[in-house]
């Protein structure tokens, strides 16, 4: 990350009353991506927190949503209290503007929990409800990112086949690798037809990354007939752990370490100029109309 945009973040973050405009803004077409990964402990959801807070540094108005069933975490990794979560928005004791958290960072987080596993068993009218509540959430921002679960589970692939993108984190570890090829598989066959690109974290240098993602690329290419983007790689880095014990982000406490600087390199690879571009039909409709 370069000098100005370290200072950039932290002229946000020491702006008085900063918060999002509230001004009418014109429909748009939000831009999702879906982070996922084959195996827990790579570091998703820290990208997913990371990501969102440079693309809205970026100008961008951004929502992340916790997507993760059973484990569900962005709120201890930014330390903020939560005032409730989808699964109250399932039941419909409340709506989504009383659970959506804005976040000093300029970020919408809208926190997950066990209970939205009951989508695979939504009425009609739930769905509409539903449909309705988090659409709002794609006429305020410019990107949504979800952090969805660890692994292959149909949460995780219906989360994923709805996004206009799938950014699979992994590492160098074989077992990482293999799943993260299997997550890639098991999307494809199921008929994804968006982008898929995968970032290698906790890597110590430029060219293990290389070689870590020349051997999904090449597998995948080989027996899935598929192209898998490179989305870079995130060094490892003292400071990643450091900032996860304070609770906060690391762009924001460390903004100049190696491991933000990567981050920053990955923003900028993936919506260059918004080169991301949205489906025509919302993401949250795609993705209630899989769980119908």
């Amino acid at each position: 990350m370069h000098e100005d945009q370290a200072a950039a973040l932290r002229r946000m973050v020491n702006r008085p009353g900063w918060h999002r405009q509230t001004s009418p803004q014109p429909e748009r077409r939000s831009r999702t991506i879906a982070v996922c990964s084959g195996k827990g402990g790579v570091g998703k959801s820290n990208v997913a927190l990371n990501m969102s807070i440079l693309l809205s540094a970026g100008g961008n108005r951004v929502a992340l949503v916790d997507a993760d069933m059973g484990l569900a975490n962005l709120d201890v990794l930014i330390d903020v209290e939560i005032l409730g979560d989808l699964s109250h928005v399932v039941a419909g004791t409340k709506r989504l503007d009383e659970i959506v958290v804005d976040l000093f960072c300029g970020v919408q987080l809208v926190a997950g929990a066990s209970g939205l596993v009951r989508l695979t068993n939504l009425s009609e009218f739930q769905r509409i409800r539903l449909l309705d509540e988090l659409s709002q959430l794609e006429r305020d921002n410019e990107f949504i990112l979800v952090d969805c679960a660890a692994g292959i589970g149909p949460d995780v692939l219906q989360f994923a086949a709805g996004a206009d993108m799938v950014l699979v984190v992994t590492t160098p570890e074989p077992t990482a690798i293999t799943d993260a090829y299997a997550l890639i598989k098991v999307l494809t066959r199921r008929g994804f037809d968006g982008q898929i690109s995968v970032l290698i974290n906790q890597v110590d240098s430029r060219q293990e990354a290389r070689a870590t993602y020349q051997r999904i690329a090449d597998v995948a290419r080989r027996f899935l007939s598929v192209r898998v983007f490179d989305a870079g790689y995130v060094t490892e880095d003292p400071k990643v752990r450091q900032a996860v014990r304070r609770r906060e982000s690391l762009v924001l406490a460390y903004p100049q370490c190696p491991a933000s600087r990567c981050m920053a390199e990955l923003v900028n690879k993936l919506s260059p100029n918004g080169a991301l571009v949205g489906r025509k039909d919302g993401f949250f409709r795609r993705v209630v109309g899989l769980f119908s």
